[in-house]
């Protein structure tokens, strides 16, 4: 098989691998944007964003980054050839930036979303991080605000992705602050792209 044969085959693979991602169902809370990807990271990739608010006319809760990277040569530090890395932020109630356990918190939120949508995954990394402003000046009247920031990465158990971005959908929707679907409620899809 000639090298162009076969990196077209594993091009047309990939396609296939990430077109299940478009027929995945966020909250309706979530909307989804795909983005120009990384391109020296991985040979294959696709990169989306997303911003969680209650209505059109309403502030953004949260917001994040997912993007699934592919390198057929398995680099060492994946233990395998795809790779997910994600960025989710949120506002928090300035109360919670002394919560020693904020960052402990943030972790669970999303090993608990994987485990729920039984998104098998291995070589997990990441850190929560929680930023904290006080406004001076000018910028004395927005007080003081605290985000947390999500950043993680993980190798996908099997070519199924689609759980993994369920997974991080809920993950985003934890740390906006919206409260968990009930069992066997199933969200009404939204305008996601």
């Amino acid at each position: 098989m000639s090298s162009n044969k076969a990196s077209s085959d594993i091009g047309s693979h990939f396609s296939r691998v990430v077109r299940a991602l478009e027929g995945v169902r966020l909250r309706p809370e979530v909307s989804l944007t795909e983005v120009p990807a990384p391109g020296r990271i991985a040979p294959y990739s696709v990169a989306m964003t997303a911003d969680v608010a209650t209505g059109p006319d309403e502030d953004e809760l949260a917001s994040g980054r997912f993007v699934v990277l592919h390198d057929p040569s398995c680099p060492e530090p994946w233990e395998g050839a795809w790779r997910i890395v994600t960025f989710a932020r949120a506002q928090l109630e300035p109360e919670l930036a002394a919560d020693p356990m904020l960052g402990d918190v943030g972790w669970t939120w999303l090993t608990d979303a994987l485990d729920e949508a039984e998104a098998g995954y291995t070589a997990e990394a990441g850190t929560v991080t929680r930023v904290l402003s006080q406004g001076y000046g000018g910028l004395t009247d927005n007080g003081t605000t605290v985000e947390m920031e999500v950043r993680a990465s993980w190798t996908p158990a099997d070519e199924d992705l689609t759980p993994h971005l369920q997974a991080w959908g809920a993950m985003l929707c934890t740390i906006a602050g919206l409260p968990p679907l009930p069992d066997g409620v199933v969200p009404l899809p939204g305008q996601r792209r």
